[in-house]
């Protein structure tokens, strides 16, 4: 009997979560700065003046095409990495709900304790 090969599907979870970690390694945020600096990089370009090999490299980009943050599009022999700017602004948009999130958990906490506090006496 033949086996039969399935295709494997990769499902990235949703949310920005995925997005974090991958950007939770100074490696790969190092990568991340070098491709938004314009058009897609191969590999060997993204190892230049780096001391990582290139199967560091591609282990990197992959965690970060898994997330969305980059993709890869093959051109000849070569792979070209680029920035995929929707998944930063989904992190974005969550960081910036955390923080409004903050701003009115602060907002009630100072109007909390602001009326709980007696009136103060104006010195003479």
């Amino acid at each position: 009997m033949s086996k039969i090969r399935r295709k494997r599907i990769i499902r990235r979870p949703r949310g920005a979560a995925p997005i974090f970690a991958a950007l939770g390694d100074d490696t790969r945020l190092a990568l991340v700065t070098t491709l938004s600096r314009g058009s897609g990089q191969s590999i060997a370009r993204l190892t230049e003046g780096s001391s990582l090999t290139r199967q560091a490299i591609t282990k990197h980009l992959r965690v970060l095409q898994d997330a969305g943050v980059v993709r890869g599009t093959r051109r000849g022999r070569e792979t070209l990495y680029e920035l995929t700017p929707d998944s930063l602004s989904q992190a974005r948009s969550a960081l910036d709900n955390i923080a409004r999130r903050w701003d009115e958990a602060l907002a009630r906490l100072k109007s909390f304790v602001e009326s709980d506090l007696p009136p103060r006496r104006q010195s003479e």
